[in-house]
């Protein structure tokens, strides 16, 4: 293996964002899941999203069109690896406008907390380091965006 290969393979890690939502845990995954629930939420800070194409089966694909308020486009779409409705989904994760970051992979376990709500667990893989410091707050803000449209 070429070194600059294997300092890259090094360079891949993973986050881990965590959060309790105050809903039960199908009305979590619905939102999740659901494109006009994916609107209201998914989407970091004041940016919107103003599509969302969901296609919910192993192989099916979804799309998000996000803009800032200046316009900036931040677009994502990706590939379903796995959904195990209400319990767990994961998918693939691409970025439109930054091409380094191909076929990382999100997974997002939904855990029932009975009265208490429904604890998220989401972990994106296959980053380098610096794209998940920027992905953890971005997610971070998302899960808050997602308690609050669920509140």
């Amino acid at each position: 293996m070429p070194a600059d290969t294997a300092a890259a393979k090094q360079d891949v890690t993973s986050l881990e964002v965590r959060r309790i939502i105050r809903a039960p845990r199908e009305r979590v995954f619905q939102a999740w899941t659901t494109p006009a629930d994916v609107r209201r939420w998914s989407a970091p800070g004041p940016i919107e999203v103003v599509l969302s194409e969901i296609d919910l089966r192993v192989g099916g694909r979804y799309r998000l069109e996000m803009r800032e308020p200046n316009g900036t486009p931040h677009d994502a779409y990706g590939e379903y690896l796995e959904v195990d409705p209400p319990i767990r989904v994961a998918y693939t994760w691409n970025w439109v406008q930054e091409p380094d970051v191909r076929d990382t992979v999100v997974t997002v376990e939904f855990h029932d907390l009975g009265v208490n709500g429904t604890e998220v667990v989401l972990r994106h893989e296959g980053l380098t380091k610096k794209q998940a410091e920027s992905h953890t707050g971005g997610w971070t803000s998302i899960l808050e965006k997602l308690g609050s449209a669920l509140a």
